[in-house]
């Protein structure tokens, strides 16, 4: 970061809930524990009507509810003159004029800028095409970066038009996709407890493990986005992005260095790595299902097929994983809001001990709400002539590094994007191979409604037709073997 030039924040979507929510007080966090460029500022642009002091009242306001950190009046006093407000519409280049004039008058010459698409991913386009078109994308002393929020794209189609506009005026590594599961201390963990422990790698694919289990669970259900939800669904919201991005971690190679390049260059081998699956394969390999009652939801279809539960079993065909299923599922108004990855290893190959009821070992890398690292194996039982039980090797974040050790994501990546760094963004390849292994499920369930639309009870851990994706291979979830783990 060049820390002898002013740096410009600048928000599209200022007024929207993300700003408020999230980036104003990853933005404050960041101040307080002074990684910010010296000279800063944050300029939000939005259609409504605000004056700089109502819009740091408004901020002040979300901070205060918001955030997960304690702050001071003296702190927020320090940061709030640097908070300024534009309004103006995305599609009118004159608005993008006096943007920018503001910026010059603060700015005081040559200078950074990140600019943040707050907003759906269809007024890209016409904000990027504006800022190009005033000049503000010129690298003239100083960078530019673009950050986008997803979903980018609604399938493969719209992601590589998408990827075509944004590329007329920005070059690759100015465009910042965001994904903010990447910036979660746990999910990050996944890279740290494979390759900076050697126990672990050795012993890291399909000769020892026998699967491996992804679930993202919600216990919420639409609260206020069913409107957008229901044109979407769980596939498009969840797989696309954050599961295939958490199977990236748990499966690519060991990378040269952490650098962003060798990174993402083997996130898109895992992601090559799995073939698209034909209609047929689709109806073997998924379920798709909606909850009781989500038909009666406000601003939902009465005759929605909108799935709110998708289970997936992909395979990824290369040396390290040949033959070792990877099920994936995720969904709303489930039993509990829950993120894990099990890693389950094969069985012992000899039944040597003559009472024996051992299960195999497993490690779960739980990544909300408990966030930590366990791992289960088998010791003798006490005062026995041979049973066995599982015992339980444990790794919490809360105990180990305090309470307030975790950071919220948004200030991670917001961090990075400042330093240059990309290797929590996905790049454009990454975005169009995972949409291409979401679309063929997406066209069989929307065009062939195959599988069938199951349902399942709200609170409950989803429909039975994905306790049977399992049960044809002999397995079954384990969340409860995990969550047993986790409570011992």
């Amino acid at each position: 970061m060049n820390q002898e030039l002013s740096t410009s924040i600048i928000i599209f979507g200022a007024s929207g809930d993300l700003t408020q929510r999230k980036l104003i007080p990853s933005l404050l966090n960041l101040f307080i524990k002074g990684r910010m460029p010296q000279a800063f500022q944050i300029i939000g642009f939005a259609g409504s009507e605000f004056t700089d002091e109502h819009f740091r009242e408004h901020l002040l306001e979300g901070a205060k509810k918001f955030a997960a950190f304690e702050f001071s009046d003296d702190e927020w006093d320090s940061f709030a003159p640097r908070l300024r407000y534009q309004q103006g519409k995305y599609a009118d280049a004159a608005d993008y004029k006096k943007l920018n004039d503001m910026l010059a008058g603060v700015e005081g010459g040559a200078a950074n800028r990140i600019y943040y698409m707050a907003l759906p991913p269809t007024l890209f386009p016409a904000i990027i095409d504006n800022l190009d078109s005033t000049g503000q994308l010129h690298e003239n002393g100083g960078w530019r970066r673009v950050i986008l929020e997803k979903p980018f794209g609604t399938n493969l189609a719209s992601a590589v038009k998408l990827n075509q506009q944004v590329h007329k005026a920005l070059n690759e590594n100015q465009i910042y996709r965001i994904d903010h599961y990447l910036g979660k201390e746990t999910v990050q963990n996944i890279l740290f407890t494979r390759f900076a422990n050697t126990i672990f790698e050795p012993i890291w694919n399909r000769n020892y493990i026998d699967h491996v289990q992804i679930t993202v669970a919600e216990k919420v259900g639409l609260e206020h986005r069913a409107g957008f939800y229901d044109g979407v669904g769980i596939l498009r919201d969840m797989f696309q992005n954050h599961l295939l991005q958490l199977l990236t971690l748990v499966a690519m190679e060991p990378p040269a260095s952490f650098n962003a390049s060798h990174l993402r260059n083997e996130k898109v081998k895992v992601l090559s790595a799995i073939k698209p699956m034909t209609p047929e394969q689709v109806t073997v390999n998924s379920v798709r299902a909606q909850y009781r009652g989500y038909r009666e939801e406000p601003e939902v279809k009465r005759n929605s097929t909108t799935a709110t539960y998708a289970a997936l079993r992909l395979f990824i065909n290369n040396w390290r994983w040949h033959g070792v299923p990877f099920y994936l599922r995720s969904g709303k108004k489930l039993a509990e809001k829950q993120s894990q990855i099990i890693i389950n290893f094969k069985e012992p190959p000899l039944a040597m001990f003559p009472m024996q009821t051992m299960k195999s070992n497993m490690l779960v890398l739980y990544l909300q709400p408990d966030e930590g690292v366990h791992l289960r194996f088998e010791a003798k039982a006490p005062d026995t002539v041979a049973e066995t039980r599982s015992v339980d090797m444990e790794f919490h974040y809360a105990e180990a590094f305090g309470q307030t050790a975790i950071p919220e994501a948004y200030e991670r990546l917001l961090l990075d994007a400042l330093q240059g760094d990309a290797s929590l963004f996905t790049r454009a390849d990454e975005v169009e191979t995972a949409w291409s292994l979401i679309d063929p499920i997406l066209q069989t369930w929307e065009t062939h409604q195959t599988p069938p639309l199951a349902v399942y009870r709200p609170n409950s851990w989803g429909p039975t037709e994905a306790d049977s994706l399992l049960a044809r291979d002999g397995r079954w979830w384990m969340q409860n073997e995990a969550t047993t783990m986790l409570n011992d």
